[in-house]
């Protein structure tokens, strides 16, 4: 009787459970491959902050599978909410990726995801380095992930993180241009233009130049404002004449708005993220013996931005520094 009830149909739970978990995971492969397949091609994100969010975001709508990954627990439910596949690790992003972005806010940062990727022993991959950083920073981590048998392309962005949503980006893409230009459909889903400024570096080079004059149009649009609302005119009208006038400028497109409203909470780039990027153009004038007169003359108005606490608010924030120097009466804003 008891042979009876050992009878070879009868499983136990344990060897049930295993069935039951290789049958998932050959769903879930299955599943990826179809998305793969039906998607225009998979791309990873590594750093979905303000600017890689915004990447992820676009590509995931524009039909690409997006693998992402970022050590902020709420930026991964913020790109797994708007259809991005959250990967475990910046080495699961580069197994599952043919081509990865990293948009990272620390030069370690990308040091560390370079010897992660190396260490993982993957097949080539193609990096798309798309942060601000020194060229020395990103030469160190390309001899990392070049020995590894992956191809690096230095692409810093040119645009705001309210111009990331928008998918008003402009890049700046350096180094193999057999690489940029097989890119280029997948640039096109989240950006508004792909420029090849030649050898691996010429993109932050170039980035420098746009973000030199990102720093002076920015102080110089909230200058502006400040004098307009201390005379005595609406903050509104001073955007709109401007805007339709020769004083105009991307920048003031972009910042004024928030400085007519005084308030600066819509992140599109904080100040204290800023301060790592002016710290990078003004070394690199330095290198190269190049007088910025200019620029040199805004950094102490984002220095006393950020020892006002305004170090999380967007770069717009330092209208607010130009008010108090200026003085302006309290409820000026509301009264215009």
């Amino acid at each position: 009787m008891k042979a009876a009830l050992l009878s070879p149909t009868r499983q136990s739970p344990s060897r049930i459970d295993k069935r039951m978990a290789d049958a998932s995971m050959t769903e879930s492969r299955e599943r990826e491959n179809r998305m793969a397949k039906k998607a225009k091609g998979t791309v990873g994100v590594i750093g979905l902050g303000i600017m890689g969010g915004a990447f992820a975001k676009n590509l995931a709508a524009a039909g690409w599978r997006v693998i992402g990954y970022d050590i902020s627990a709420p930026r991964r439910r913020e790109a797994q909410a708007a259809g991005v596949e959250i990967a475990g690790s910046a080495a699961d992003v580069a197994a599952k990726a043919p081509i990865v972005l990293t948009s990272l806010p620390k030069p370690q940062a990308l040091m560390d995801v370079a010897r992660e990727l190396a260490a993982a022993k993957l097949k080539a991959k193609t990096i798309v380095e798309m942060s601000t950083f020194a060229i020395s920073d990103k030469e160190k981590a390309e001899k990392i992930l070049a020995k590894a048998g992956h191809r690096m392309l230095d692409c810093p962005v040119s645009g705001t993180g309210a111009q990331a949503k928008a998918r008003d980006l402009v890049f700046y893409a350096s180094g193999d241009r057999k690489t940029i230009r097989k890119l280029q459909p997948m640039f096109a889903d989240f950006g508004r233009h792909v420029y090849d400024v030649g050898a691996f570096g010429n993109g932050s080079k170039m980035k420098y130049v746009a973000n030199l004059l990102v720093a002076i149009h920015n102080v110089a649009s909230a200058e502006a404002m400040v004098l307009g609302m201390k005379a005595g005119l609406p903050p509104q009208a001073i955007f709109d004449l401007v805007k339709a006038g020769a004083g105009n400028s991307r920048v003031f497109e972009l910042r004024a708005p928030m400085m007519v409203k005084g308030k600066y909470d819509n992140v599109t780039m904080k100040i204290d993220v800023w301060d790592k990027d002016m710290q990078v153009i003004g070394d690199y004038a330095m290198k190269i013996r190049v007088k910025t007169p200019l620029f040199d003359a805004t950094k102490p108005i984002y220095v006393k931005a950020m020892k006002s606490g305004l170090g999380n608010k967007d770069t717009a924030a330092v209208c607010a520094v130009l008010e108090t120097m200026a003085k302006m009466p309290a409820g000026r804003r509301k009264r215009a």
